[in-house]
């Protein structure tokens, strides 16, 4: 028989092309055993049965094969919630984490009575905000079918009210002449010839990664509509690769006459950009 703690050297052996094989080796066989990764440091000289041994080494096979351990596990942690994500959404990244910060801040400082949640996929900045802010109406909207039905089963599980409507981007508010008072939206943005090259598209939806020739079809369209469904005045937080600050702010500028600051993401890359509808440069 295989106890725990030789379970896991052999497992991190596995994974060892993986930054993280020891905290996935760790994940995945308290996952196995349905316990808490404590419980395998307090125990690592138990024996493994043969059931959990099994599952356990298809749960590793799967990861060594590059699998995300999200999907995987069929869940994420997003700020201070545990969300169900499923190869048909986009797992949230801690990245995305500062937008929802920057959004619980402005609706602290200023009313967002209306908030709108553009591309939400999985739902985790709507179903997150929403956890914090439960006087605010929040709407979510998603092209994809599929992944409104993951971001409503996380409403569910959260328990927080959020209108999902099924439409390309803000198109779905601007037909039911909806208006926000707050926009968030973590929009496709990487191009589409660089897709291949990255290991995030071999499992993750493209529909939710492809951001056109620049990666930036989404965002251009996302601020032609954005006026339509705004009040003065109101804030939009847009998530963007770390190389296309320069050109969101010309772009910004252009189409909607209004400074866009920009936001660094915990390694100091440009991440989140912030600006305001109506307010001109």
């Amino acid at each position: 028989m295989i106890i725990i703690r030789s379970a896991l050297r052999a497992a991190t052996s596995a994974l060892a092309s993986f930054q993280t094989s020891d905290l996935d080796a760790q994940v995945l066989l308290a996952h196995a055993l349905g316990a808490e990764r404590v419980y395998l440091l307090a125990n690592g000289e138990l024996e493994l049965s043969a059931m959990q041994l099994r599952c356990f080494t298809d749960l590793i096979n799967r990861r060594a094969a590059g699998e995300p351990v999200a999907y995987i596990l069929g869940s994420k942690s997003f700020y201070d919630l545990e969300l169900t994500v499923t190869p048909e959404v986009l797992i949230p990244r801690p990245e995305t984490e500062l937008l929802l910060e920057e959004a619980l801040r402005l609706a602290a400082l200023t009313p967002a009575r209306h908030v709108a949640d553009i591309g939400t996929g999985s739902g985790a900045l709507a179903v997150t905000f929403a956890k914090h802010m439960p006087s605010s109406r929040v709407y979510a909207t998603d092209i994809s079918e599929d992944a409104l039905k993951i971001a409503q089963e996380n409403a569910k599980r959260h328990s927080v009210c959020i209108e999902f409507l099924q439409g390309n981007l803000t198109q779905p508010l601007i037909e039911r002449r909806v208006t926000v008072d707050l926009v968030m939206a973590n929009l496709p943005y990487i191009a589409t010839s660089d897709l291949d090259d990255l290991a995030v598209s071999k499992y993750e939806p493209a529909l939710a990664l492809d951001g056109g020739v620049d990666g930036l079809a989404c965002v251009r369209r996302a601020l032609r509509q954005i006026p339509q469904c705004c009040h003065a005045g109101a804030w939009v937080l847009m998530e963007i690769g770390a190389d296309q600050a320069d050109i969101v702010r010309r772009l910004v500028g252009e189409t909607l006459n209004a400074r866009c600051d920009v936001l660094p993401d915990y390694a100091g890359l440009d991440r989140i950009v912030r600006f305001q509808i109506g307010a001109g440069p």
